[in-house]
Parts: structure tokens; sequence; C-alpha cells
């Protein structure tokens, strides 16, 4: 390998640590591609992270210890003994992200393929045998409540358990599918008949898991898994993208990828094509089917890969690729048929990953914008970008003379700065959007310049626990403007941080062309106008909406950094400011008395209440007692929806008109409204919209109201 010349001006300072690198003949023989990416990785956590961590032997333990949890999460692998020999290797991390032998990776690379070869011989043997599920005994399933085994009979007791909670479970599913089919070939089977059937049930999940593991986790991918140990332990957010996962993160940013075009799922082991894309290459080329099953697939006129047991996603990786680049697929169609379909592969828009917009009826003409997260196409200067997107969304909007607009970025976990500071720009005038500071420097203000406003009427922004970073900027940046009312759950998700990707072959490039991947990097922390940071708090709603999605927030995270403040930014509020403590009265009577609403809180409380069961019994009476209760206190929940009154939410002519005759898009379009016509969050919101509406009127008009 070697250095290339051009080094990135945002990391110049990393370049005597990189050029040290190439001096790392004092720990022996010369460095291969782990050990480049690992002191590549060390140099820039060092020297590029905002508020990097000392990286010591504590630091060493940590990452360690993430990363024997990530292979084997449920502690069915790995013996005590296993553990306890590995452990003097665990202070070794920090040497090795120095230019030292990766002693500790290869050691524990050693181990869990051994582990894993011998559980791999383990489940068929126990499946093999009927269960006693009269025996009192229990299984404890959260792998923090308990060690590793003791020893191989301790590891063979363990899979025991987990194995037959999991027939346990099958089998009780097959009893009721019985007990209420009219069929005789179903409801005449026997207990033991169903049994036997569960076991092989769970046998067939268990082999294609193994499958997996064996064939398509390599070193590698243990590899990626190792470094993201480390680089997780800095901060939550800096991570190490492989190749593949690195082309995957900018497709998901550009909203864009380069494919034939067809929608996949898995089902049994095998990938089936769920649909095919209007106008993508697979359509163009018009062989292939929804329905068929993709059996191998090869790189031009490569040899052929067998994709059955794959995932879904290891077989996008190798589906996806460079425009203007040959596929084969050998593909079995639903008459059984097999053969071979060439697709040049090209440009597949996302538009699912797209703002999307509708027209809300009712008491008020509500506009009602989705965006499910902040997109940029950062390697197409006329790619999509998300404020262009949105600006296009109210200027449709206005067109069909709403009287106020709800945008919602529930589950949006953010995307590019520089987006979010120009879609803010649409409803606020010339002002401070976010101060942003880098490691040691001042912060900076990156403001909205234009003066203009596109959109100048009643707002509200829907967020949850899942909307964060960009998502947090704009909900943060329209409430300290009192521009906008924030409605859903009690904080968003609190990431605060921004990150950077770099690619490593911009610093070394393999001479066999080989890419090293790249780093997301933590280089900057970002703050409210108001000087309060978003990380850990995240923004508080104002209307708060009782949310099932609970504990995913950055607080839940040991290694997130922490919450501080910075002096507040000069900016006016807005001309005519949202008064919240009315809406949040109407909301909290409103809501005291729906049904509908009292039932989800009940329901949140027995999911809670559900979820701190630490241990299950194997017992089948006993289960199916606990299941019965568990059902009968979930069962009631069910009517929820039945309670929300149905929205009158269609899409705009505009919008039907350039959809057309495409089915598929018709389809899709109309689930998409379906979805909403009964979202309990929704009603609300535009409960909230009609009260903020009336409070937006002048005083005469309001009277008259």
């Amino acid at each position: 390998m070697r250095l290339k010349v051009i080094i990135p001006v945002v990391l110049i300072t990393l370049s005597v640590g990189v050029l040290a690198f190439t001096k790392m003949g004092h720990y022996g023989d010369p460095p291969g591609r782990y050990e480049i990416i690992m002191n590549l990785v060390g140099q820039m956590l060092k020297e590029g992270h905002y508020q990097p961590k000392t990286i010591d032997d504590a630091f060493s333990k940590e990452a360690f210890n993430k990363y024997l949890r990530s292979l084997d999460a449920e502690k069915k692998f790995f013996l005590k003994s296993d553990i306890n020999s590995l452990m003097p290797l665990s202070t070794h991390i920090d040497d090795e992200l120095q230019g030292a032998p990766l002693d500790c990776f290869r050691n524990v690379n050693v181990v869990i393929k051994q582990r894993v070869a011998e559980a791999a011989a383990i489940y068929p043997k126990i499946l093999a045998e009927p269960f006693d599920f009269t025996k009192d005994e229990n299984v404890v399933l959260d792998a923090d409540k308990i060690d590793y085994p003791a020893d191989e009979n301790a590891r063979y007791e363990a899979w025991r358990k987990v194995l037959k909670y999991r027939t346990m479970e099958k089998l009780t599913d097959l009893q009721e599918i019985r007990d209420k089919s009219k069929e005789d070939s179903v409801k005449n089977k026997t207990d033991q008949q169903l049994e036997v059937e569960a076991r092989t049930k769970v046998k067939q999940l268990y082999d294609r898991y193994f499958e997996r593991l064996k064939n398509h986790q390599d070193d590698n991918d243990r590899f990626s898994l190792y470094v993201n140990a480390i680089t997780s332990t800095m901060d939550p957010h800096t991570d190490y993208f492989p190749p593949d996962e690195k082309r995957q993160f900018e497709e998901q940013m550009a909203g864009k990828f380069f494919g034939i075009g067809a929608g996949l799922k898995e089902e049994d082991g095998k990938i089936k094509v769920l649909s095919i894309i209007t106008g993508s290459p697979s359509w163009k080329e018009g062989h292939l089917k929804a329905n068929d099953v993709i059996m191998k697939v090869a790189q031009g006129d490569k040899e052929p890969v067998d994709i059955t047991g794959y995932p879904v996603e290891d077989a996008v990786k190798l589906i996806r690729g460079t425009k203007g680049t040959t596929v084969k697929l050998t593909v079995k169609s639903v008459d059984g048929t097999v053969k071979v379909i060439t697709i040049v592969r090209d440009e597949i828009v996302q538009e699912e990953t797209f703002a999307k917009s509708a027209v809300i009826n009712g008491t008020h003409k509500i506009g009602y914008i989705y965006l499910p997260e902040f997109y940029s196409d950062f390697n197409d200067r006329n790619g999509a970008r998300c404020a262009d997107d949105v600006a296009k969304e109210v200027a449709k909007l206005k067109a069909e003379k709403v009287e106020g607009i709800i945008l919602d970025l529930r589950f949006n976990g953010g995307g590019s700065l520089p987006e979010v500071v120009q879609m803010a720009g649409l409803f606020v005038p010339e002002g401070p959007i976010v101060q942003v500071r880098s490691r040691g420097g001042d912060a900076v203000v990156l403001r909205d310049r234009d003066k203009n406003v596109q959109y100048d009427g009643p707002l509200a922004i829907m967020v949850n626990e899942y909307s964060a970073s960009a998502s947090e900027i704009l909900a943060a940046a329209m409430q300290d403007y009192k521009r906008a009312v924030i409605i859903g759950s009690k904080q968003t998700f609190g990431k605060g941080t921004v990150q950077r990707l770099f690619s490593l072959d911009d610093f070394y490039a393999a001479k066999d062309g080989q890419s090293l991947g790249a780093l997301k990097l933590t280089q900057q922390k970002f703050y409210r106008a108001n000087g309060g940071s978003t990380q850990l708090k995240g923004v508080a709603s104002d209307i708060v909406l009782p949310d099932p999605y609970y504990e995913v927030s950055e607080r839940k995270d040991s290694d997130a950094l922490a919450w501080d403040e910075i002096p507040k930014s000069n900016f006016n509020y807005w001309s005519n400011p949202v008064n919240v403590e009315p809406l949040q009265k109407n909301s909290e009577k409103r809501m005291a008395a729906s049904p509908a609403f009292k039932l989800l809180n009940e329901n949140i409380a027995t999911l809670k209440r559900m979820e701190k069961q630490e241990s299950y019994s194997l017992n089948m009476n006993t289960y199916k007692a606990e299941q019965k209760v568990n059902t009968a206190a979930l069962k009631k929940y069910d009517s929820i929806n039945e309670k929300v009154k149905e929205l009158n939410i269609t899409s705009m002519k505009v919008d039907l008109d350039k959809i057309g005759n495409d089915s598929t898009k018709v389809a899709r379009n109309k689930d998409w409204l379906k979805a909403r016509t009964k979202d309990i969050y929704l009603d609300e919101a535009v409960n909230v919209m009609n009260d903020l509406i009336v409070q937006s009127l002048p005083k005469m008009q309001r009277k008259a109201q």
C-alpha cells in the first residue's frame, strides 16, 4: 500500500499521525489491511474527534466487552473459560490502534469461529427429541441477567432451554391455528404431531441462522464489528463503514442508488421478488416478475454466487452496483422454469425517501407534509435536496389555500445540516438557526440569510422519540422563535452531534485497488439559538402525547456525550408568536376525555410491566396461563383505532396527475393515505392545529369563530 499525496484540508491536522503510520517497523511485520485500517481509525479518533476520550486500558476494556456482546449477544457461544483466557488481551486494543499486531482481534476470532461451529452441532441434537413441557423449569432470556456458561454442559443446557422456549411458543401458535381451523387436515392433528411440526419449524429457523453465520459472516465482517466496538466506545455515532456499507450510507442520504429496481423479500430462506419498479431496468428488461425466486447472482461474466439462505440486505449488496454494469440473475419462476436474466444497472430513485404532502379537510383545511429524513445528494449537484422539495410542497399547499401546515418529523433520524438550515428559512426571516462548535473552537452561527418567508401561517411540527439530529435542530429553532408548536414525545432522541464521512482511501490506497472503507466521525456539536444543546436532552414537546416508542433515546447510551450550553445567539421572536399554554390545556382536556388515549396509556403501562419480566416458565400449563393473562390485558387495546375518528386526508390533484395510471404508484399512495386516516397522534395534531389557527386569527375574526 502507498500513501496518497492528496489529504483533505478538513483533516490536515491528521497528516503527522497518518504519516507516522508508515513507520511501524518496530512492531515487526509490515502492516496488512486490518492494521492499516486500525491505525488510521486510531489517529482519526485521537486527532479529529470532537471530544476524544483517552484511549487507554480502560477504553480498551470497554471496547473489548462491546465486541464480545456483538459476537455473542445471547451468551450462547463463548464459555466462561474463553472470557477468562481472552481477558488479558482486553487491554491491548489501545496498542493495536497505534500499530501493534492485532492479537486481541485474531485470538477472539479463532475462539468465536470454534464455538459457533460447536453450537451448530448442538441445536440439531436437541431438536431431534421431543421436549417435556410438564417439567417446572424457567429460562432467562435477557443476556444482561446471565453469565457466560461455565462449561460445555452448561452451554448445552442454555441452548436446550432457549430451544425449548422457542418450540413452546411455536407449538402454542400451531395449537391455536388448529383449534380455529375448519379444515380436517389441520383440526385433526394431535398435540404430538404439532410438537414435531413446532420443532421442525424452530430447526429451520436456526438452520438459516447458522447458515448465515457460516457463509455470510467472514473475518471481514467480524473485523468491522471489532472496529465499530471501538468507535462506538468513543461515542454512539462514530462508525466504521466497510466498502459496501459506505455505499449504502451514501445511497440512503442521496435517496437513490444504482441497481435493477426490484423490491425483494426473504421467505423460507429464499430471496423472492416482491415488486418491480415501473421504468426501472428490471421493468424495461421484462423477464423478472413478482414472486420469482432469485437463486444466484453473478457480476458480469464472473462465477455466480448462490444466495440461498442470504438475508435480504446481503442479497441487495450483490445485486446493486455501479451504473452501466451488468448483473446476471439465475431465477426460478413461479411455473418452475429456471433462467438466467441479464440486467444492466441504472439509477433507481427511492421516492419513499422524499417529502410528500396531502390535505386534511375538516373544521379547517390543513396541509400535511411528511419528511422521512433530511436527504441530500452530495455526489450530484442536481440531485434531490429535502429543503427544495419541502419548499415545493409548501407552494402546492399554499395554492390549495390551506389554513395551517403540519410538518411530520416522526421517525426522522436526521441527515444533512445545510438542508435543515435552509428549510428553517422557509418559515422564519433572516436569523440564526443553529450554532455549531468544533473541537477547541468557538461556536459558529449558521444563519438563514433569506429575509423572505415562504410560509407565514400557523405551523405545527410532529416529533417522537426517534426524531433526531436535523429533526431536532428544526424543531428547536421553530420552538426558540416561538414560530411553531411542537407536538409529540416528552422529548426527542437527543442527538446533538455532527458527523462527517471520510473515506480511508483518501489517506491510503491499496495496490490491488481494494477499498479500506470509511469512518463517520463526530466532529462537531450543535446548539440551539437559545444556547442550549440538543445533545442528550433532545427537544421537549410543547404538546406531550403518550409515546409507546420508549427506551431508545441517546440518554440510554453510557458513551453519549454530555449536555451543555453556550451563550444565546441574538434573534427576534416570530411576529405572531405561538401561545403554547392554551394549546396545552385544550389538548390535555381532550386526551383526558378520549377513550382512545385512555386505552393507549393503559397499553403502555401493560407493555412496560411485561417487559420487566426476567424469567419465563417452560411448563406449558404455566406458560399458557401467563400468556392468557397477557393476551387478555393487550386484547382490549385492539380497539384503540376504532375509537379514533377517521381523518379526511386526500392527495392534491397535481400529485395524482403526476402518478397517472401507474398501478404500483397508485397503490402505494393509497396505502400511504390509509395509514394516516386513523392515526391517533395525527388526529390530535389536527385538533391542536385547529386551535392554533383560531389563535392566529386577528381578534375580531377570532370572536366570529
